[in-house]
């Protein structure tokens, strides 16, 4: 009888340090992920002290917005390999030039492009007007680079009449 005493006693025991044990290793987990809070708050609050300045707003404003000071021109340089003489691969010439045609214009340019592109009649209706005959030809002023492209219309279908 005595040894199913010790043998539950054993058992009792066991299972205290084993809970024991899991709820230290959960307090652990606790205080990393605590700490990594602290340093993330930490991190944050020192972003936001940095708006406090001048200097880094107009920084900010510079790069990410593309303003300028009135009398400064802004220059976007699309190879960035002529300026600086560096030489890379083609992958990062690549990346360098995907990253330029999108962050080369600010993106308030880039939303007006794309009303005037939204106003615009699309080519299918484009295609009925001129087959109706009520459409026109000329210039198109919407282009991205803002330059005009002349068109021309041969036939009514736009073929050239050789055919």
């Amino acid at each position: 009888m005595s040894v199913i005493i010790l043998a539950l006693g054993a058992i009792q025991l066991v299972s205290a340090f084993h809970t024991y044990a899991l709820n230290l290793a959960e307090l652990n987990g606790l205080r990393r992920q605590e700490a990594a809070l602290v340093a993330k708050k930490q991190s944050l609050e020192n972003e936001i002290s940095r708006w406090d300045d001048k200097a880094y707003v107009t920084a900010q404003a510079r790069e990410r917005l593309g303003f300028v000071f009135p009398g400064e021109v802004s220059v976007h340089v699309k190879n960035s390999q002529a300026v600086t003489g560096e030489d890379s691969d083609a992958q990062s010439l690549d990346e360098d030039e995907s990253s330029v045609s999108t962050a080369s214009v600010p993106w308030y340019s880039e939303l007006a492009y794309g009303i005037r592109k939204a106003d615009e009649p699309s080519k299918k209706a484009t295609k009925t007007a001129v087959d109706s005959g009520t459409g026109t030809t000329g210039t198109d002023a919407s282009t991205p680079s803002g330059s005009s492209t002349a068109t021309t219309n041969g036939d009514a279908d736009g073929t050239d009449g050789d055919q």
